[in-house]
């Protein structure tokens, strides 16, 4: 199967949970194909790094395979195909997480805490933020980094309904700035040239076009931008601006201190 676009939840559900739980129930690879020294860890471990690397793009059951030495067929015998594995691999990624105690300096320190570490897994794995999780990984790392991300909203007087609403709209925000990001980087890295430079032959080309007073607002703006950050955006600024409309966004709404 060729790479692409990937949601989780897109296999064969019963196979993908047990795979996910392998650990706690131990199954044995199917038939299909010989045996040859490898584990469903040591698939992930080689996807994962394939993903890193190349992007989902470039994640294909033969490219696995061949980073680990084995045929296609024997890769078939542990994991059934690529959609099973992108589950177990977001999975990893989530149970690799840290999840220290939560911050005692308040319920924004400590979705802030949250919201920091799901950027350090995208920065880590910028695949992760493009893979839709409508139907998420049902394993332990989805277990124990909701549970841990939950708790972040303790002693709030939300009700369940509210509290996974709170949680998934931070995590919203995260994963819609990682993925701009990665946007932006892959630009970068497909034309050869950093926003520094494309701004520095656009800006001179646009100011002998654009009349600034048909446009005063936007010229304006935009040349302030372009000015302050060398690009048309700043990430780091628009993350921290970000974070904190949907902090403050979020204390409005729910009634929070």
């Amino acid at each position: 199967m060729t790479g692409g676009p990937a949601a989780t939840g897109a296999g064969d559900p019963a196979r993908t949970v047990a795979l996910l739980w392998r650990h706690r129930r131990p199954i044995e690879p199917s038939r299909r194909g010989p045996r040859r020294g490898t584990s469903v860890d040591e698939i992930v471990a080689a996807a994962t790094r394939i993903a890193d690397r190349d992007g989902l793009e470039g994640l294909t059951m033969r490219q696995v395979a061949g980073a680990l030495g084995v045929g296609p067929m024997t890769l078939y015998s542990y994991v059934p195909g690529r959609a099973e594995l992108i589950d177990l691999m977001l999975d990893a990624a989530y149970l690799a997480m840290e999840r220290p105690d939560h911050p005692d300096e308040g319920w924004r320190a400590r979705l802030r805490a949250t919201a920091e570490r799901n950027r350090a897994l995208f920065t880590a794995h910028p695949w992760a933020a493009a893979v839709a999780t409508g139907r998420p990984p049902l394993g332990p790392g989805q277990f124990a980094k909701y549970e841990h991300e939950l708790r972040g909203l303790d002693g709030l007087g939300l009700d369940d309904l509210d509290r996974d609403a709170a949680l998934a709209h931070l995590l919203d925000f995260v994963a819609g700035h990682a993925r701009a990001r990665a946007a932006a980087a892959g630009t970068d890295a497909g034309t050869g040239v950093d926003d520094q430079g494309w701004w520095d032959v656009a800006g001179p080309a646009l100011a002998e076009l654009v009349d600034d007073a048909e446009y005063p607002t936007a010229t304006r703006v935009g040349s302030a931008v372009g000015a302050a950050h060398g690009s048309a955006a700043d990430p780091d600024r628009a993350w921290e601006f970000g974070l904190a409309v949907v902090l403050d966004g979020l204390a409005r709404h729910l009634d929070l201190p």
